[in-house]
C-alpha cells in the first residue's frame, strides 16, 4: 500500500499528489514514469514522475481527472492509501552530449511532465528556457516552481487572458528567429502540439525529445500496447521510451491509436460520475 502525504487541487480539473514511496523516490530519474492501481480492481494508469523528494521518500505526480481510474483517485485524501505504484519504469531522457542550452516545452497538464526535465536540467547548470502553454489564466499550473528552476519563463495563453497571447508554437519560433541557439529541445503535452513544435524546429536541425503517451497496458514491453513508430520502426513506449526523437515520430498514427477507447472512456466516465452521486 501506498499512503497519500500531500494532495494540493492545481486547478478545476488538475490535482497534486505526493506519496510515499522511499524505493521509487531513491532511484526515479527525470522522463521516467509510474504505473498505480487504486485499488485491486482498478485498472493500470501510467503517469509520469512530476518530481521526488529521495531523502523524505517521497514522489509526486500530477494528473487530470478525466476518467474512471482519476476520478477514484482524486476521491481520496491525505492519509488514505492506494494498492499499486509501480516503478519507476521506462528510460530517464537523454539529451545531447555536451548540450548547454536547452528549451522545455509544456501544454497544459503536460507541463507536470515537462516540470522535472526543467528542473533537472537546470541543476545540471544548462541554460534553461520554459514556455508553458496553457487555454487561459484559470488552468495555468507550476507557474512559481517553473520560475524557481529554469532561466527564463515565458507562459502562453489561447485566449491572452495571461502571458503571450497565442500557442508555444509561436513562442519557439520567435525565440529562434531572436537568435537562441537551442542545443535542444524538449516537447511535452498534447500529442498534436508535439507534432508542431517538431515541425517548428526540423527546419533548423534542432535535436527535438517528445514524451509519448500512447495506451499502455502492462508497461514491461510484453503486451505490446504502447507500440509507436518511429522512423519507419515500432518501437515500445514502455520500454524505450517514453522519450523518442520527435522528428522521426509518425504522429498521426499516434494520434488514431490513441482514439480507439474514446466511447468506452467516456461510458466509463459516466458510471464513476453516477457512482459518485
Amino acid at each position: 500500500m501506498f499512503r497519500i502525504i500531500r494532495k494540493k487541487k492545481l486547478n478545476a480539473s488538475v490535482t497534486l499528489m505526493e506519496f510515499d514511496a522511499p524505493f521509487i523516490a531513491a532511484k526515479v530519474k527525470a522522463g521516467q514514469f509510474v504505473i498505480f492501481r487504486v485499488d485491486e480492481q482498478g485498472e493500470r494508469v501510467p503517469l509520469t514522475v512530476a518530481d521526488s523528494d529521495p531523502e523524505r521518500g517521497t514522489i509526486t505526480l500530477i494528473f487530470q481527472v478525466v476518467g474512471q481510474s482519476t476520478m477514484k483517485l482524486n476521491a481520496l485524501e491525505e492519509g488514505d492509501s492506494i494498492t499499486d505504484l509501480a516503478g519507476p519504469l521506462g528510460m530517464p531522457t537523454k539529451l545531447p552530449e555536451q548540450a548547454k542550452k536547452i528549451c522545455i516545452i509544456g501544454g497544459g497538464v503536460g507541463c507536470a511532465i515537462a516540470y522535472p526535465q526543467a528542473k533537472s536540467c537546470f541543476l545540471q547548470g544548462m541554460e534553461t528556457d520554459v514556455i508553458a502553454g496553457f487555454r487561459s489564466k484559470e488552468i495555468v499550473i507550476l507557474e512559481e516552481e517553473f520560475r524557481k528552476n529554469c532561466h527564463e519563463l515565458i507562459i502562453c495563453t489561447d485566449d491572452g487572458s495571461y502571458g503571450k497571447k497565442g500557442f508555444v508554437t509561436d513562442a519557439l519560433k520567435e525565440r529562434i528567429e531572436q537568435g537562441n541557439q537551442y542545443d535542444a529541445v524538449i516537447a511535452i503535452g498534447p500529442v498534436p502540439m508535439m507534432k508542431f513544435v517538431c515541425e517548428v524546429t526540423k527546419p533548423y536541425a534542432i535535436p527535438t525529445i517528445v514524451s509519448l503517451n500512447p495506451i499502455m497496458v502492462d508497461g514491461t514491453g510484453m503486451c505490446g500496447c504502447c507500440r509507436v513508430t518511429v522512423g519507419g520502426k515500432i518501437r515500445y513506449a514502455c520500454v524505450e521510451g517514453p522519450d523518442f526523437d520527435g522528428h522521426q515520430v509518425d504522429f498521426n498514427e499516434l494520434m488514431h491509436r490513441n482514439g480507439t477507447f474514446h466511447q468506452r472512456e467516456a461510458e466509463c466516465r459516466l458510471l464513476a460520475q453516477a457512482d459518485q452521486l
